[in-house]
């Protein structure tokens, strides 16, 4: 069926949607060319399905180098497993630029514009609709579930943090990518830091 490209019809988790009352931050990376690290991440959610049921994954995803910084696993929709993704982000790899998500009430709640305001980054939404600002992140769900999630019906939370986590050890440290030359993210993003960081 996945290469054929058939999907079962059920209803799935709406991980994007927007709380009414909370105003949308601009897009500040429209005609802007990302070409460091730490100018600008990106952070979403995404459903991970199980045996039974499914949880939330949200990562936070360096722009220039593909690298995904922290994420975390969580079984409700909640602001708070995003909040801790950012701040673990920050706090292992200093404050980028730009924090660029998607429009889900995650992201425009007090605690996430808090956090973002108080690490000293400014805050990027995408448009509407518009999937291709997020692009980035978007082909990392792809990859880890064609690459992990679909090949194993996970039984627990428990199981799926811990194969979500090697997996994303292995996307940053091993997995060769096409963008890069082949090289991995983790070579990317270490080489594109000034040598005081990487020292540091």
């Amino acid at each position: 069926m996945r290469g054929m490209g058939l999907q079962a019809l059920y209803r799935k988790p709406n991980t994007s949607r927007k709380h009414p009352q909370r105003p949308a931050f601009p897009y500040l990376l429209r005609s802007v060319t990302v070409e460091r690290a730490n100018q600008a991440w990106a952070l979403d959610v995404t459903y991970i399905q199980m045996a039974r049921g499914w949880v939330y994954l949200v990562a936070v995803l360096d722009w220039f180098s593909r690298r995904v910084l922290s994420h975390r696993v969580s079984i409700t929709m909640e602001a708070d497993f995003c909040v801790e993704a950012l701040n673990e982000a920050v706090a292992r790899n200093g404050t980028p630029e730009i924090v660029n998500t998607v429009q889900g009430s995650q992201f425009s709640s007090a605690a996430f514009v808090k956090a973002v305001a108080d690490s000293g980054a400014r805050q990027s939404m995408d448009g509407r609709g518009c999937w291709r600002d997020n692009v980035f992140v978007e082909r990392l769900w792809r990859s880890i579930k064609y690459e992990e999630v679909y090949l194993k019906a996970y039984e627990t939370v428990s199981a799926a943090r811990t194969g979500i986590g090697q997996y994303l050890a292995f996307y940053d440290t091993r997995r060769p990518h096409q963008t890069h030359a082949g090289r991995t993210p983790d070579v990317v993003y270490l080489n594109a830091l000034p040598r005081s960081e990487v020292a540091a």
